[in-house]
């Protein structure tokens, strides 16, 4: 496994994952790449669980291509067989090349017939040299985004600022803020962010803030819940139990014994 787990609730139950930073000629346009591979035994599953960042994603597998868009909340995919995906963190200035309400796929996917992007990425992943493949892949899913020739509109670049100032700074408490560094109003935002995210800047706080949350009450376990909530903003220890209810379906503690009790689990199955 390798890369950053932020937004991965339980990645003991991961399979091989990687994410390849975006060339530079598709900045613009991706954020990474991310390649999971796994070849789970007949009759078992593996349920990966995520609170993602809400950005929209173009994923290549083994029988489609898709276009995920923005969560709202905890979702999992379950994992059976022996299979491979090749997914796009979209940069939100690709977005309306892909739909025009972002908004309406919030927590859904939207199969896509793009025959010739899923034929050069399978075609790459079919090679027997890990490293090599996903390398492949990754520059057939880049070669096929060059030429599509998407042109980035200045709203398109406010957009992706928009989104890397929230995903990135934490001192960044609302929406004010972002409007302020940007050097434009908070309603331009809510304008821009309704176009290309399908989310308001305020929503985008509170899943960045949630998400730090979780990598931070998994990651720092011997860390007092009630320091997690006030290093990050939450006006306490209720408040952030309360967003961990609402949007994961659990409390901090809960999760911290369940991702302990995970780790064991795959520790002594020899995970």
């Amino acid at each position: 496994m390798v890369g950053s787990f932020k937004g991965i609730l339980y990645p003991a139950r991961l399979p091989t994952f990687h994410r390849v930073p975006a060339p530079e000629c598709v900045t613009n346009l991706v954020q990474w790449f991310w390649i999971p591979e796994w070849d789970i035994e007949p009759g078992h599953t593996s349920r990966q669980h995520v609170i993602a960042f809400p950005a929209s994603n173009l994923v290549v597998q083994k029988d489609l291509v898709e276009f995920a868009g923005p969560t709202t909340r905890r979702s999992h995919r379950d994992l059976t067989g022996r299979g491979w995906a090749v997914g796009a963190l979209l940069c939100p200035a690709l977005v309306p090349r892909f739909t025009d309400d972002p908004g309406s796929l919030r927590d859904s996917q939207l199969p896509l017939p793009l025959a010739d992007l899923h034929a050069s990425v399978s075609e790459a992943m079919r090679g027997t040299d890990p490293r090599e493949r996903r390398q492949r892949a990754v520059e057939a899913f880049t070669g096929w985004l060059v030429t599509q020739s998407p042109g980035v509109s200045e709203e398109g670049i406010l957009a992706n600022a928009m989104m890397d100032m929230i995903g990135t700074c934490a001192d960044v408490t609302r929406i004010e803020d972002v409007a302020a560094r940007l050097f434009v109003s908070p309603r331009t935002l809510q304008r821009v962010a309704r176009k290309y995210i399908g989310l308001s800047p305020s929503a985008l706080i509170r899943r960045r803030r949630l998400q730090e949350a979780a990598d931070r009450s998994r990651t720092d376990p011997a860390t007092d819940l009630a320091a997690i909530a006030a290093e990050l903003g939450y006006t306490d220890h209720a408040h952030l139990t309360n967003d961990f209810q609402k949007y994961l379906g659990f409390t901090p503690s809960t999760y911290r014994r369940s991702v302990l009790q995970d780790q064991a689990e795959n520790h002594d199955d020899g995970g």
